[in-house]
């Protein structure tokens, strides 16, 4: 008998202690999802990299001018698409490919054919030069 209630007493607890947790559960606000604009490319990106082009490519003085102007054209641009697009990431990743084609055919016709083919081979490490003098500044 003792046996047979104190199973009950534990049953009745057990039901009531997991009923007011659904309860309480239900009473919870639902997580939102929170967009965060991505960081802001800086402006010292579009130097660093046209430094890092002219070391590696041996670029002229004028295709200096000219890879550094379309280089901060190019930040800029990425910075508004970034904040146009900052709850689209499908959006942004389409405007930046856009972007990024527009750049490669400017530099194209900077570039002289050997210093573009460089470039091509080149890019990815190039780019991690450049992160590298952006981290020890």
């Amino acid at each position: 008998m003792l046996l047979s209630r104190s199973l009950l007493v534990i049953g009745v607890l057990s039901t009531v202690t997991f009923g007011c947790a659904r309860r309480k559960k239900a009473d919870i606000p639902e997580a939102k999802s929170v967009t965060v604009a991505p960081a802001a490319v800086p402006k010292a990106a579009a130097r660093d990299l046209t430094d890092v082009m002219t070391d590696e490519l041996k670029l002229l003085p004028d295709q200096q001018g000219k890879v550094r102007s379309i280089l901060s054209g190019t930040v800029e641009k990425v910075n508004d698409a970034r904040q146009r697009n900052a709850g689209n990431q499908t959006a942004l990743m389409a405007e930046l490919k856009k972007i990024n084609a527009d750049s490669e055919g400017q530099l194209k016709g900077v570039l002289t054919d050997v210093q573009y083919k460089q470039y091509q081979a080149k890019k990815r490490q190039m780019q991690a030069q450049m992160q590298a003098r952006r981290s020890s500044k």
